[in-house]
């Protein structure tokens, strides 16, 4: 099925649509924040690389929205957002995909075969202050809208910009030690982000204005996934646990909450509409897979230690990295592991997939850059830099393009040989933008400088 965002129509009834049949997910009470949990379902005792289906969830949380819209409880293990929500939209049309989001689409393969990547390159601009802190996460990238260009950063603020670094708008969250790191969705001219304050922020394209805010948890570090008219974001809370949620893009009310991770889930959602599942990774160690859209649980996978990188999908299998310092193909149908690939150091670098040749594009903290097998695993090449890879590559049918701790973002063949590298001041950990020939990316602060936004463009 084509990534290509669609028109759809998309019917509402006041409020959002129940979500029904959904196994394990904890009740909703409305208002207040974040309630204390009770008993919490783990995945122990599975062994490294071994699938597991774990049990009944946690009890409960509340949840509280700024605006319209709030979560009503239904049963003890399923909830949807209550009738007192009041879209006042009726019957909308609403985009069946988002127009730009974390690495391009659902399957967060990062692969956009129809863009290309210069031969040489120069700075056209660059935008002071967009990341501010030394929070080690890989930091969000831009996202592309109707000609604009939608930067968010740890400063806490979404800035939106024409191609030739205009700015239109500046859009805050809330105050929080980290700010985004989560890169935005954008549809139905809006813009959907996470932020470290635990809440998902819903800003008007055009404008910057804030439709709604809904408070989630403790915190966002990941992207959220938009798909017919419905988020779905992991969110973190304080215990450590976390929980995917599911969230109308309309009014901000909670359809669903599943508590199954026991430590902070930090990873980016992967759908996979033909094999009808989603799948997010946590700091517990393992990979958690949902069937899609009902929502019921299918499987736990034991990665051995943290994955905290967005889950990468293809033909029929996960991929994505551990910091048991390997990489990993998982049969999403039955959650059993295909092959791992071990690296030298811990892999927080999400996946990019060429799908036309099968090819895994991946980093490590061990420097290297690695090209993969698909189906086997096998290593086809590595590029060496001076630092960790941490972030995502971005992959076009001739080039990968990456950045690294070495304050490097780099372009390299298909055969890992380097065409050019652009140097800058701070690490480059966000996955790179390529769009209409040029490339846009952000950079880690240092103790020297912030952290900039900035645009290449061909040489010349």
């Amino acid at each position: 099925m084509s990534e290509r965002s669609t028109r759809r129509r998309f019917l509402r009834a006041a409020g959002v649509a129940a979500v029904a049949g959904i196994a394990g997910c904890s009740a909703l009470n409305g208002g207040g924040q974040p309630a204390t949990d009770g008993a919490r379902a783990t995945a122990g005792g599975a062994t490294a690389g071994a699938a597991t289906t774990v049990g009944e969830t946690a009890t409960g949380r509340s949840a509280t929205t700024d605006g319209d819209s709030s979560a009503g409880t239904t049963s003890e293990n399923s909830t949807t957002a209550g009738d007192d929500a009041d879209s006042g939209s009726g019957s909308l049309e609403l985009d069946e995909l988002a127009t730009d989001a974390f690495r391009r689409n659902l399957s967060r393969d990062g692969f956009v075969p129809e863009r290309t990547v210069p031969g040489s390159v120069e700075r056209a601009w660059g935008i002071e202050g967009i990341n501010v802190g030394d929070h080690t996460a890989s930091k969000a990238s831009a996202v592309a809208a109707d000609g604009n260009i939608v930067i968010p950063g740890d400063s806490g603020e979404v800035t939106s910009v024409t191609p030739g670094g205009d700015v239109n708008w500046v859009a805050g969250t809330h105050p929080s030690a980290f700010g985004i790191h989560g890169t935005p969705a954008i549809a139905n001219d809006t813009v959907y982000v996470g932020a470290y304050d635990g809440a998902l922020y819903a800003f008007d394209l055009a404008t910057g204005e804030q439709d709604w805010r809904t408070q989630l948890g403790g915190s966002i570090g990941g992207s959220p996934a938009y798909h017919e008219g419905r988020l779905y974001v992991a969110v973190e809370f304080a215990d450590p646990s976390g929980s995917l949620f599911v969230v109308d893009a309309v009014t901000g009310a909670i359809e669903l909450e599943d508590s199954r991770p026991t430590d902070h889930p930090h990873s980016t959602p992967g759908i996979d509409r033909d094999a009808g599942t989603i799948s997010i990774g946590s700091n517990d160690g393992f990979l958690y897979t949902w069937e899609y859209p009902s929502m019921e649980f299918a499987h736990a996978f034991d990665a051995g230690e943290d994955v905290k990188a967005p889950i990468a999908t293809y033909d029929g299998a996960a991929f994505f990295g551990s910091w048991d310092e390997r990489v990993f193909r998982v049969d999403l149908a039955s959650g059993t592991v295909d092959w791992t690939f071990e690296t030298g150091g811990n892999v927080m670098s999400g996946a990019g997939i060429d799908t036309d040749s099968g090819t895994v594009y991946i980093g490590s903290h061990d420097h290297n850059c690695y090209a993969l097998d698909a189906a086997t695993g096998e290593e086809q090449w590595r590029f060496e830099t001076d630092g960790w890879i941490t972030g995502c590559p971005a992959v076009t049918s001739e080039h990968v393009v990456i950045g690294s701790y070495d304050g490097n973002l780099y372009a390299l063949t298909k055969a890992g040989e380097e065409v050019w590298r652009a140097e800058n001041e701070g690490q480059i950990t966000a996955a790179p933008l390529v769009h209409d020939g040029a490339i846009y990316y952000t950079e880690r602060a240092t103790e020297e400088v912030s952290g900039g936004a900035y645009r290449l463009v061909p040489a010349g």
